[in-house]
């Protein structure tokens, strides 16, 4: 069975975003980069909810992100993508498919397909959605050193604890710090 990552930068303080959706705090050096094009290149698909897809969708295909990050552009804009949202139209990112209704039938669906795992990136709903229902298998938090005060909590409104088992982390010169969980069972 294919195993869900769940991946963000968060702030020391848990926040995945600032106040008015800001993360010009995320500490993107080339460390982060290769971590990235690691992670992208182990995953055969990526996992958005809208808001997240839109962002995405917004940068990854344009000609600075190409020039910028050629080789993230590269598998971001050429792995296929799955964008959950009952509110969007259409879905144009190439290799995108737009899934409406229950997200969490089409995950547990996909999750039993033949492939590589897949990868959320980004944003809270979703990430606590399926914590909620014990689909993701692996927490991958990109810890940066800066306390924002305030934003958006990458697990709000999750309500029961979880347990986590410290698999790995790595510490980057840039003061970034990488944290790998796994449920603890």
């Amino acid at each position: 069975m294919r195993k869900i990552i769940a991946q963000t930068v968060v702030s020391l303080d848990g926040y995945f975003e600032g106040p008015n959706q800001s993360i010009d705090w995320h500490g993107i050096d080339d460390d982060y980069r290769r971590y990235a094009a690691e992670l992208l290149r182990s995953v055969d698909a990526i996992l958005f909810g809208r808001v997240t897809y839109q962002l995405m969708e917004k940068y990854w295909p344009t000609t600075e992100a190409i020039s910028r990050d050629p080789l993230i552009a590269n598998l971001m804009n050429q792995l296929q993508k799955y964008v959950f949202s009952n509110s969007l139209e259409r879905a144009d990112w190439h290799n995108t498919s737009l899934v409406k209704g229950d997200p969490i039938e089409a995950i547990r669906n996909l999750k039993q397909q033949n492939g590589k795992d897949m990868v959320i990136l980004g944003r809270g709903t979703v990430v606590a959605d399926l914590t909620r229902y014990g689909l993701i298998e692996e927490y991958q938090l990109m810890v940066n050193p800066v306390l924002l005060g305030q934003g958006s909590s990458l697990f709000k409104g999750l309500q029961d604890r979880v347990d986590l088992k410290l698999e790995r982390s790595n510490v980057f010169p840039s003061g970034n710090v990488l944290l790998c969980y796994r449920h603890n069972k």
